[in-house]
């Protein structure tokens, strides 16, 4: 018995937009660009960095932006012992919540410290910038202890 003739035809799957960051997650990562970092105000006066577009309890739109230090305290931080080729360091390092001065919302982001022993709740650190930055998150290359 013979073989049903099979129909193919090339094809080659793309994406035909862009995507833009939108004036709140644009705006913050534009002053990461500038070595500022901003929050925005939400609807109870907290201020929440990274910013939201919207509030998380009313659902309002938002748009007052605060600019924060570029030095906060550790809320909490887990150890990596054993860093991976994703990570942001190929040392041991602290991934932590930071609350920065002037936000009352912590971030989470990476902290150099030289053991797990010198990293603790209630640490002070120092945002440590990128040689080049250029609008991304990895603009603050990581936290240092102060």
């Amino acid at each position: 018995m013979s073989q049903p003739e099979v129909l193919n035809q090339a094809f080659e799957l793309g994406y035909t937009y862009t995507r833009s960051t939108g004036p709140v997650i644009g705006r913050f990562l534009t002053e990461l660009r500038n070595r500022n970092i901003v929050g925005i105000k939400a609807s109870d006066g907290r201020v929440v960095v990274p910013p939201m577009e919207y509030d998380p309890n009313t659902a309002e739109a938002l748009s007052e932006f605060v600019e924060v230090g570029q030095q906060g305290e550790i809320v909490s931080f887990a150890w990596v012992k054993e860093p991976r080729e994703a990570h942001p360091m190929d040392v041991p390092f602290a991934w932590a919540m930071i609350k920065l001065d002037g936000a009352d919302v912590p971030m989470i982001h990476c902290v150099a410290a030289i053991s797990e022993d010198a990293v603790a709740t209630g640490a002070r650190v120092q945002a440590v910038w990128a040689d080049e930055t250029i609008g991304y998150i990895t603009d603050i290359r990581c936290f240092e202890l102060v």
